[in-house]
């Protein structure tokens, strides 16, 4: 399902209109140089990657945007490798986002999901872009939903996008892709447990992965799990969210799950909340970035980096409330406005 055409495409420089051609005739090299001039802090790039993205977005829409978030150690990396090999099998071509935890020490990132995944990086119908997370919350990086636009645009028909499995934050994701899979372990916790997590709520599919190391642990914990979801309010009156078991080592179980996968969008598409959600994904997209500008104008401010030092410290000894220094702070941007 293609986006609308937007009324005025942007007028392109003779590179950027190179990238846009190459991305959207599939070419690797230009998709990738896309997506970094898309990851790019340099403020004439981030001008650039909307032009660029505003003219690629006719082509985007067409893919089927599958989250896929679990702890560290379910198998993440290992099932979405199986996955896109399974789809490529069947005549589908496949781009995984990958999101790597950032240090909080030094900032950098290991980005070795192409390690992890390779036979699937040496698939010609594949496409690995790791990305780190970078402080961005959620389970993924800053660009992840205009990197999704831009491999949409080079023709790919699934779109894979893999959290940093940090823990019960990684919620973001959810908010960019049309399902969500929720990876598990067997003996990964009872049921009442399972309720108190809030990704649990938003999860669209629950995998039970690594179901070959004890097969007995792997059914009590689909039962429990099937248990819990009975507690919970359902997201979709038009979908029961399935619990499955799968090896992704073995390969098992693959199948079936990419069957659950089609079922689950037959049924939203057939309600009309596929669009539905595409459509409210776009717009909260949209506040976003709204949010995200204004915070970044109020730290550019020069009186704001002016004053913010001292009034930290004030904050920080107890001379001066949070609430008081904010409010001095905002003044000087409203001051500005008016």
């Amino acid at each position: 399902m293609p986006m609308n055409k937007p009324e005025h495409l942007p007028v392109l420089d003779a590179a950027d209109q190179v990238l846009v051609d190459g991305v959207v005739a599939r070419q690797l090299r230009p998709l990738a140089k896309t997506i970094t001039l898309i990851e790019s802090q340099r403020e004439d790039h981030k001008a650039r990657s909307r032009h660029v993205l505003e003219a690629l977005l006719p082509h985007t829409g067409g893919a089927m945007r599958v989250g896929i978030s679990g702890v560290p150690g379910v198998g993440k990396s290992t099932f979405i490798e199986a996955l896109g090999l399974y789809l490529i099998e069947q005549g589908l071509r496949v781009a995984v986002l990958a999101v790597d935890p950032s240090s909080s020490l030094t900032g950098g990132s290991i980005l070795g999901d192409k390690t992890r995944m390779e036979l699937l990086s040496q698939n010609p119908a594949a496409f690995i872009r790791p990305s780190p997370s970078a402080g961005s919350l959620g389970g993924v990086a800053e660009k992840t939903r205009e990197t999704m636009l831009v491999c949409e645009a080079a023709g790919f028909d699934v779109i894979i996008i893999e959290t940093v499995g940090v823990g019960q934050s990684e919620t973001a994701v959810a908010g960019m892709s049309d399902i969500f899979c929720l990876l598990q372990l067997p003996n990964a916790g009872d049921d009442l447990q399972a309720i108190k997590k809030g990704i649990m709520e938003i999860a669209d599919l629950i995998v039970i992965n690594k179901a070959d190391i004890d097969a007995g642990a792997a059914m009590r914990a689909k039962s429990q799990m099937k248990t819990a979801l009975h507690m919970l309010r359902p997201a979709s009156p038009n979908w029961t969210v399935p619990v499955l078991t799968l090896s992704a080592l073995q390969k098992q179980g693959i199948a079936d799950f990419w069957t659950a996968v089609t079922d689950y969008r037959k049924a939203m598409q057939a309600s009309g909340e596929f669009e539905a959600k595409r459509r409210h994904q776009a717009l909260a997209w949209m506040w976003d970035l709204i949010d995200a500008g204004l915070r970044s104008h109020f730290r550019g401010h020069a009186q704001v980096k002016h004053e913010l030092p001292g009034l930290a410290r004030a904050v920080e000894e107890g001379t001066t409330t949070p609430s008081a220094a904010a409010m001095r702070l905002l003044g000087y941007v409203e001051k500005d406005a008016d």
